[in-house]
């Protein structure tokens, strides 16, 4: 329940907010001026809405704004997968900072990280960016309204976040008590090494994987404060959960506007190798550096 706690006093006033800056349309104000940006990856400038709305909200959000747009399946791919990359900024922010990582450190990757997955699909997908103009359809609605709606939205999602947080940890608490964590483990080894992951990151990254940062945080908390994982391999993993996470449920929300769920998956999977091996390289080179400076 403390973990539980420390999520939903993150989640309600970020969700607040979130709904505020949308009402009074300031999502779409600073669309307007990100909006030149994505024509360079084979995007309609009203993806910058889409992408706004992802970092401050989550992939449900995501998939009902592009069900509006109704794009061509190329560019919703490409945007698609941008927003698996970067949602929920500000909540997942805080996971990966309390379990090891910067927050400044993981904003900038996470964003990086989108850009570069839509330049290279842009890239590799065969056709080109469409000549149709889109338009978001915003339903003006009575302030009271939208509260009421968000008051139902947010209890949903605090019922779902006490549930789940506390269903994993007895789950954790059951393989740990039984010494089945290193059932787990073992046969993920080899995959973990290819990905460049310490072996004790590997609960995490399944959890992280099959339900996301958000919900999974619970686990990856825990095995941080008892000391199960060090912050150091920790923040490898965050190198690697920041960019490739949630891979089952987010994807198979996107197979309702009718994606091709390969591409929503395999390009976040090569990204979140390429940057966990890089922070590897980093940490290295920074160690030799400190090894070869001769004290005064």
């Amino acid at each position: 329940m403390k973990t539980a706690w420390w999520l939903i006093k993150i989640t309600i006033p970020v969700s607040f907010g979130v709904m505020l800056l949308d009402y009074f349309g300031v999502l779409s104000l600073m669309a307007q001026y990100t909006g030149p940006v994505f024509r360079h990856l084979g995007l309609p400038g009203v993806s910058a809405i889409v992408l706004i709305t992802s970092i401050f909200t989550n992939i449900y959000s995501v998939v009902a704004v592009l069900s509006l747009l109704q794009l061509p399946m190329r560019e919703g791919i490409i945007l698609g997968t941008m927003c698996l990359v970067s949602h929920g900024f500000i909540i997942e922010t805080a996971v990966m900072q309390r379990t090891g990582s910067s927050a400044v450190r993981m904003l900038l990757l996470r964003l990086a990280g989108s850009f570069v997955i839509a330049w290279l699909l842009n890239g590799i997908m065969p056709g080109s960016m469409s000549t149709a103009i889109h338009t978001v359809i915003k339903e003006q609605s009575d302030f009271s309204l939208v509260v009421v709606h968000w008051l139902g939205s947010i209890s949903k999602t605090t019922l779902k976040i006490v549930i789940l947080v506390n269903i994993l940890l007895v789950f954790q608490a059951i393989l740990d008590e039984f010494g089945l964590i290193g059932a787990i483990e073992k046969p993920l080894s080899p995959f973990m090494k290819i990905m460049g992951l310490p072996r004790s990151t590997t609960l995490s990254w399944v959890v992280a994987n099959l339900i996301g940062l958000a919900y999974g945080s619970a686990i990856m908390i825990d095995e941080s404060e008892k000391g199960r994982m060090s912050r150091a391999d920790a923040d490898l993993l965050n190198h690697h959960v920041s960019l490739s996470h949630s891979q089952l449920e987010d994807p198979l929300l996107f197979l309702t506007l009718g994606y091709a769920i390969h591409w929503l998956i395999w390009p976040r999977i090569i990204i979140a190798i390429a940057a966990v091996w890089l922070r590897r390289a980093e940490i290295r080179i920074k160690a030799i550096y400190r090894s070869k400076r001769v004290p005064v």
